[in-house]
């Protein structure tokens, strides 16, 4: 178990220090490490990927809270607009992880690695230079919530990635965006946390003591213990690096998670 708990905080480490740095929620570090460690822990082949986005999103849910507190605190959370997106939010995060443990292990490892795929390519796109103020009514907010939540439960990340260029191309400062977008993550990892509880199939449920549902306990504290503690060191990092530096890092990255997965 001390083994385990200490490979679970190295996994923090690296999540918390490449979210810093590159911005990332760190889900899109976490479920593959998970995923390796738990192939070589025993779990059950059948809902590897499952435990290990289940127990993504219970992670976000702590660490969300410290984001969310440092974002208010200089303003950049627009309430108005996380609560427009907020009933979608939750909703899609149930629902995504509904349909998460009727997929199998192979649907969902190749869906999070085309996922992975899309967000480096996005990365070398020009950014669209247009704004609809429309998208900030409650019925296309909501809408997008639900798209956002189903996708984030999927794939076990707080949706930043998703939240940020819909919130920019609605007109709002990219600070704001990206501080509304944080807020955003913590009802998305709840639901999506909560969903993967209460659908998790009786199959995939061990009786360690240590489980809920498919979300693994001791990677959650192990995994918290550590990213919220080296989050900033990536933040510090990331201001004396060029943009160019950052996004070959966070292309190469996600381009290593495809790997992984595609070649499992």
């Amino acid at each position: 178990m001390l083994m385990e708990l200490l490979s679970y905080a190295a996994v923090g480490i690296v999540a918390g220090t490449i979210a810093g740095l590159l911005g990332l929620g760190g889900g899109l570090i976490i479920v593959p490490v998970l995923v390796w460690l738990f192939g070589h822990q025993g779990m059950p082949e059948a809902f590897i990927i499952h435990m290990a986005v289940a127990t993504s999103l219970m992670t976000i849910v702590v660490t969300s809270v410290s984001s969310i507190t440092a974002h208010h605190r200089y303003g950049n959370v627009i309430w108005p607009d996380f609560g427009k997106l907020l009933p979608g939010l939750m909703l899609g995060a149930v629902g995504g992880a509904l349909l998460a443990v009727n997929l199998s292990a192979g649907t969902m490892e190749t869906f999070f690695a085309c996922f992975a795929l899309m967000m480096a390519a996005r990365l070398w796109l020009p950014a669209l230079d247009v704004t609809y103020t429309s998208l900030l009514n409650w019925l296309p907010s909501s809408l997008y919530g639900v798209f956002a939540g189903i996708l984030s439960a999927l794939v076990g990340i707080g949706g930043g990635t998703l939240i940020v260029p819909y919130l920019v191309t609605a007109s709002r400062a990219m600070q704001q965006a990206v501080g509304t977008a944080a807020a955003c993550g913590f009802p998305i990892a709840l639901g999506g946390g909560i969903g993967f509880m209460l659908f998790a199939p009786v199959s995939a449920l061990r009786d360690t003591g240590w489980t809920a549902g498919l979300i693994h306990w001791p990677a959650v504290l192990g995994i918290i213990s550590t990213s919220v503690l080296f989050a900033p060191l990536g933040a510090k990092l990331a201001k004396q690096l060029p943009s160019s530096v950052l996004k070959r890092i966070f292309s190469a990255v996600l381009l290593c998670v495809d790997l992984y997965f595609f070649l499992r």
